[in-house]
């Protein structure tokens, strides 16, 4: 019960089978959320099932992260306009131990209610075809598979029997997780209802057990647009490879006043109290953005680390005049690039750097950034002109390569917010 009231305060229940209540008053529970490894590494979409997981073992529970070996191989029709293509084993499994890595950071393999991850490739693969489909498939009629939104929505535009056969092979997962380990709870999203379903029904057929289904809302933005893409239509992903800790965090620190009360809740791991208290204080001083910072910093430190969200933070306050030169060197070349964006750049040649140019012919003949070099002069004498944060008091200086960032780059900027790049190559 706990669990559900955890969730409910949060926002976080969309759909439950009848009964849940009392099945889940019992303390010490089992329940699993699937993981397609269709990619590399999950995206903040996947937030929401892990979250589920994460409240569940902190209310006393035992997860299961099932990362789907076997169903990836098929492709959830589920949300889907047109057939997935197909992955090879080898993409699949570089992609689980990928998944794997990334569920470890959030749930506690320790302790009397430890969570465990799971393959269903590793039932799959010993199961024969033709036994499937006595064993398993006789237990769901066409009729009661075609219903399902998952299936109905791509009736039309045609689904093929692979895809059309996942809400069985998702179903049996359930009935595999609830005769070895006791399970009896799946969550997931609201579009995964008929998979999850699928699976509470076939539990009762082949194993006369009594098991329960919940879902969470599917999210989107106040203005309309989906959840989990960047401003650009780019995935949000937890690799910090493929989105800087810089950008996972200016993704929550930019999400707006509107959007901000739901996806505190649900997101991060504050307290009822703390949220309400930020609410509160957020209505005093919108301006301060209270709600959005509290966030990022919650999920930035738990997706990446408090060392990762730090550097985040410097990075930010870089473009806002706070940044030191010393913080420009820390920066790596992709959240340098990220973070000045759109600004003017201009490449040349390193030997002309190695050589030794001075700062007036550097701003004003080879790159262009100045009419003239008396107008260059001018500025620097003035004060007006910054190189790498620093400011460039004499229009002789000579440059060199010591002075690139991350072996690249000269950072110029006139004024308050007109920044120009040199990139050397």
């Amino acid at each position: 019960m706990q669990f559900l009231e955890e969730l409910r305060w949060r926002g976080m229940i969309h759909d439950t089978t009848s009964g849940i209540e009392e099945r889940l008053s019992k303390s010490g529970v089992t329940g699993y959320a699937g993981f397609d490894p269709s990619a590399s590494s999950l995206h903040i979409g996947n937030l929401i099932p892990i979250m589920l997981l994460v409240h569940f073992q902190r209310t006393g529970n035992t997860p299961i992260a099932l990362v789907g070996g076997a169903t990836a191989m098929i492709g959830d029709p589920s949300g889907k306009a047109e057939e997935r293509k197909l992955l090879s084993m080898e993409t699949i499994n570089y992609n689980l131990e990928c998944l794997k890595k990334q569920l470890a950071k959030f749930l506690d393999f320790s302790g009397r209610n430890a969570a465990h991850i799971v393959n269903n490739h590793d039932w799959f693969n010993e199961i024969r075809f033709l036994d499937f489909l006595r064993d398993v498939g006789k237990h769901l009629t066409v009729n009661y598979m075609v219903a399902k939104d998952s299936v109905k929505n791509r009736w039309e535009s045609g689904i093929s029997f692979t895809e059309f056969s996942y809400q069985l092979l998702q179903g049996y997962d359930f009935v595999r997780l609830y005769r070895t380990m006791g399970c009896v709870l799946q969550v997931g999203g609201s579009d995964q209802w008929g998979n999850i379903t699928s699976g509470v029904e076939l539990v009762r057929r082949m194993a006369g057990g009594e098991v329960d289904a919940l879902t969470c809302p599917l999210l989107t933005r106040a203005d309309g647009t989906k959840f989990g893409k960047s401003a650009g239509g780019e995935s949000v992903w937890l690799d910090p490879q493929q989105t800087s800790p810089y950008k996972f965090y200016q993704y929550w620190l930019n999400i707006s006043d509107e959007d901000a009360p739901r996806l505190l809740r649900i997101f991060s791991l504050l307290s009822r109290d703390a949220v309400e208290s930020l609410e509160k204080e957020h209505a005093g001083a919108p301006h301060l953005r209270v709600m959005q910072r509290a966030l990022a910093e919650d999920i930035t430190v738990r997706v990446h680390s408090r060392d990762d969200y730090t550097r985040a933070v410097e990075a930010s306050e870089i473009l806002f005049g706070k940044g030191t030169n010393e913080t420009l060197h820390r920066l790596s070349e992709q959240d340098f690039l990220s973070i000045f964006e759109g600004v003017p750049q201009v490449q040349i040649g390193r030997a002309e750097l190695e050589n030794g140019i001075t700062v007036v012919d550097l701003v004003s003949e080879k790159s262009g950034m100045f009419g003239s070099k008396s107008e260059a002069r001018r500025m620097i004498l003035q004060g007006g002109l910054f190189l790498n944060k620093e400011k460039c008091g004499d229009p002789v200086k000579t440059i060199g390569p010591r002075l690139l960032l991350q072996n690249h780059y000269l950072l110029f900027q006139k004024g308050k917010k007109n920044y120009f790049i040199l990139k050397v190559v």
